[in-house]
């Protein structure tokens, strides 16, 4: 290849295996405007790149502290010791030999942000695309490389990681397609390119705000898992892939990052819930129902969503039963819920159809026989059974004794199958016993909702607290605007 062409490929942005150089680029692509990766053209690579040098330039004569200082204190995180915010910038003298100036500063970060002459090319493949490297980069360039001497992908001996011009800038472009605190951020990242271009897009937009007035944005909105509730909320295709979630810190202070992932059909089930129809509606309940004195319920819901979605169907369990055991239960909403949770059965869990209809099917029969109750005594005591599977199987085989062959029995046939018995109490490995316990009562619970039943003693009124959180909850999630942090 000549060296023109060399130069030429140098303006071709091309994806990588890498997560944050794949964020880095779709930020580039919003930065030039395209609507997707497909439209960006060589003509658009300066144009991207002339926002960030813009923004750069501005921020380098900022202090970190001040109050215009938000873009200034973002380069600590993502670029350490660079040209726009070493400790050192404004010390010494320019190259005529007199103090510094903000000219010498901001031209500094010029040719930080300029492409390397081609002279000083390496003869060395890009480490994350494989095409011509313009140079060897560190800390102070790539997020969480270890340092400009030595990098995990290359051999000791070299100044960092071999990366062409492309690559190096969809990182200088990172900070514009993340979530910005001034100290951790966060990146959204997916394989399914649609929803990464939508997601980062609608970061672009805002953050070019806080780097073209300096400021940070209003507290609030950065709990990281509802960074990704929040984004899949607002995307109105089907998800292709899982969602992974990236927290770091570049910071010379102590490099950080931690990952979380929804995989794609727990990433999906949560957008159309959140997003759609009768699905929002139970999803609403679904957000209060984890709801406590001191936590919203969408940050609840968001943290099991990452670190364990079974727990979803446990907090909807307690809620369900907790409002029909209420004085005025909402026995439309109950039903959606559970709806909504044996749809989560059958496309996160991908239970066996046969197996749901079967507890389904119990479900039904057990409710025909609590709704002979008219104190909240029977149900409550139904509900105690669960934790414990040794009390709740001899609960129910006691009430199948009662009604078997008895003329007046609700329902035909015995109280619970021989097959259902395995599913709610076999301890293998295989079998999710107190998932199948779980849903038993999630069915009874729809069952007694459907036919309208209300406990007639009195009940407890809800919390205060609990009261003003889903209050919150209720302004999240019936808002039209998405702007979590109110910038406008």
């Amino acid at each position: 290849m000549s060296e023109a062409e060399a130069e030429v490929e140098q303006s071709h942005l091309v994806l990588s295996p890498h997560p944050l150089q794949r964020v880095g680029a779709f930020a580039l692509v919003a930065l030039a405007a395209r609507e997707d990766f497909s439209q960006f053209r060589p003509e658009d690579f300066p144009k991207a790149m002339d926002q960030v040098l813009a923004d750069s330039v501005r921020a380098s004569l900022r202090e970190s502290k001040a109050a215009d200082g938000f873009w200034q204190k973002v380069s600590l995180s993502f670029f350490p010791n660079s040209p726009m915010n070493h400790p050192g910038r404004r010390k010494g003298k320019g190259p005529s030999g007199e103090p510094k100036t903000d000219k010498d500063v901001q031209d500094a970060v010029r040719t930080w942000l300029r492409i390397p002459d081609s002279g000083s090319w390496p003869h060395a493949g890009c480490a994350l695309c494989g095409r011509a490297a313009v140079g060897f980069f560190g800390k102070r360039d790539m997020a969480l490389a270890e340092s400009e001497a030595y990098r995990n992908t290359t051999p000791r001996g070299h100044d960092g990681t071999a990366l062409c011009w492309p690559c190096l800038c969809s990182f200088y472009a990172l900070p514009y397609g993340c979530q910005l605190t001034g100290g951790s951020s966060i990146a959204l990242h997916s394989w399914d390119d649609s929803f990464l271009t939508s997601s980062v897009r609608r970061r672009v937009n805002r953050n070019l705000r806080f780097a073209l007035a300096g400021t940070a944005p209003k507290p609030g909105g950065r709990v990281k898992e509802v960074v990704a509730l929040r984004a899949l909320r607002s995307y109105g295709e089907r998800l292709t892939d899982g969602v992974e979630l990236l927290v770091f810190n570049n910071n010379n202070r102590g490099q950080l990052l931690e990952k979380h992932r929804l995989d794609q059909p727990l990433a999906e089930w949560l957008r159309k819930t959140c997003r759609f129809g009768d699905l929002r509606v139970a999803f609403t309940a679904l957000v209060r129902a984890h709801t406590s004195s001191t936590t919203p319920g969408v940050v609840s819901l968001a943290r099991n969503a990452f670190r364990n979605p079974e727990r979803i169907v446990g907090r909807a369990v307690g809620f369900m039963a907790a409002s029909l055991l209420g004085p005025e239960p909402d026995h439309a909403e109950l039903v959606d819920v559970a709806k909504l949770i044996f749809s989560f059965a059958d496309e996160v869990l991908l239970m066996n159809e046969k197996d749901r209809s079967e507890i389904q099917a119990t479900a039904k029969k057990l409710a025909a026989v609590l709704y002979r109750e008219t104190s909240r005594g029977r149900l409550r005591e139904f509900r105690a059974q669960l934790r414990n599977s040794r009390q709740l199987r001899s609960w129910l085989l006691s009430r199948d004794v009662v009604f078997v062959g008895h003329e007046e029995a609700p329902f035909e046939g015995p109280l619970v199958s021989e097959h259902v018995m395995v599913l709610l109490f076999d301890p293998s490995r295989d079998n999710p016993s107190w998932f199948h316990r779980d849903l038993l009562l999630v069915g009874v619970v729809e069952e007694l909702a459907r036919l309208g039943w209300t406990a007639k003693d009195e009940s407890e009124k809800p919390d205060d607290e609990v009261e003003r959180l889903r209050e919150d909850d209720r302004k999240w999630i019936n808002s039209d605007d998405d702007d979590e942090e109110n910038e406008r």
